[in-house]
């Protein structure tokens, strides 16, 4: 199974010509290679795996996905699984 986690752009650059980004993970931020999803600007939310950007999501869609890890983070705590 593969996990995309939400994040915003909150800087955009080039490397190598190839379009990067620095990804706010809640207070961690990230390098991300934005190049699957050029039309992102500052301030947009990318879902990012294994450190590239695969698509773009509205922020309600973010905070929503946010929200459900928190979630699961929080259940796994309860039962004692220390995995999460």
């Amino acid at each position: 199974m593969c996990l995309g986690i939400p994040g915003r752009v909150v800087e955009i650059f080039e490397r190598d010509s190839i379009q990067m980004g620095k990804v706010d993970f809640g207070g961690i931020i990230k390098e991300t290679c934005l190049a699957y999803v050029p039309e992102t600007a500052v301030g947009d939310y990318v879902i990012v795996h294994a450190g590239f950007a695969i698509s773009r999501l509205n922020e309600a869609e973010a905070q929503e996905t946010l929200a459900m890890l928190q979630e699961m983070i929080a259940l796994g705590e309860e039962s004692g699984d220390d995995t999460a």
